[in-house]
């Protein structure tokens, strides 16, 4: 009888999480007059209920009277698995980038994944822009969090923040995996890029208009999705949630990273690194990873995977997870 009452608890405690939500979702929506941002306001909270179903629930991390970072966290920590911090890149936060990973990862690892400053419920009063004052946060809302190790899996301009994290902070920082991130790019390289993209390159990081969200897609993705048949309505949906909030700072943080001078003297990582790349990457492509892991020398190794762009963790999630996996737990 007394192995019912916590059972019974865990089913009470998920739907009052779910009655919660719900009613967080009528509040949050009623201002909108939209439907179809209504739809994307409620797919977004959908998103939530199902990270819950994964064992995570929202926490939100007070790190001083400027600066606050929300964090999804595992629930409970009851048995020896390995702490894993995924920090995502631009386009959403972090429950829209890491949709197809979180139900697989999470039978595997502890999850701590948060919103980086300005995306999702993350934001400060603060000035800094910079990926170093990223990966200052996010460590600070680990520790406060209780996490004292952990291993970090990045993607696009994650891959930045992780790099610092893991260079100033190697008493926490176990093992580092870069997904599709220029970091260690030289000057003449970084101009190159942007001039294939163009003028709009902030436009397209932090898009405006459904044009603009479709050239992200097209550049992000090498197989063709369903994005190509979505009407311009439902990307203006998908914008309102997901990019207006914070817009000033998120292109601030973009312009910070398109004009700062390449990192010449890029430290090396302690850390043994795994460098994980799709092999039509149009927005850095391959030979970036095998510079980098130059850079990083024995300790690091790099991973190609074919038939797919920069957007990975879409794409190929299931290769992805499983390299993350194996990587980080040490299976051969």
């Amino acid at each position: 009888m007394a192995m019912a009452y916590p059972k019974l608890y865990n089913v009470l405690s998920f739907y009052l999480a779910t009655i919660i939500a719900i009613s967080q979702i009528l509040i949050s929506i009623l201002p909108y007059l939209n439907p179809i941002t209504l739809l994307i306001t409620l797919a977004d909270a959908l998103l939530s209920l199902y990270l819950r179903s994964c064992g995570l629930c929202p926490c939100t991390v007070e790190l001083d009277d400027q600066t606050t970072m929300n964090f999804w966290v595992a629930n409970s920590r009851r048995s020896n698995k390995t702490a894993l911090v995924m920090l995502h890149g631009y386009g959403g936060n972090s429950k829209w980038q890491f949709i197809h990973q979180v139900g697989l990862l999470s039978q595997s690892f502890y999850l701590y994944i948060p919103d980086l400053l300005f995306f999702g419920k993350s934001y400060t009063n603060r000035l800094e822009r910079t990926e170093v004052f990223q990966a200052k946060c996010v460590a600070e809302g680990l520790k406060r969090l209780g996490v004292e190790r952990f291993a970090v899996y990045s993607i696009s301009y994650g891959g930045y923040v992780a790099y610092w994290l893991a260079e100033m902070y190697p008493e926490l920082v176990e093992k580092v995996v870069v997904v599709s991130c220029g970091v260690g790019m030289t000057e003449e390289q970084k101009r190159e890029q942007i001039n294939k993209v163009g003028s709009n390159a902030l436009n397209l990081l932090v898009p405006e208009s459904a044009h603009d969200l479709r050239l992200l897609v097209n550049l992000t993705m090498h197989k063709p999705g369903p994005s190509k048949w979505v009407p311009d309505i439902f990307l203006h949906g998908f914008i309102n949630v997901t990019y207006k909030q914070h817009r000033k700072e998120k292109l601030e943080l973009a312009e910070h990273l398109l004009r700062k001078k390449a990192d010449i003297d890029l430290p090396i990582l302690t850390q043994e690194t795994l460098i994980i790349w799709g092999d039509k990457d149009d927005v850095f492509p391959v030979y970036l990873a095998y510079q980098l892991q130059r850079q990083l020398g024995p300790k690091s190794k790099v991973e190609i995977i074919k038939d797919t762009g920069h957007a990975v963790n879409m794409e190929s999630p299931i290769s992805l997870n499983a390299l993350i996996t194996s990587f980080v737990l040490g299976y051969s």
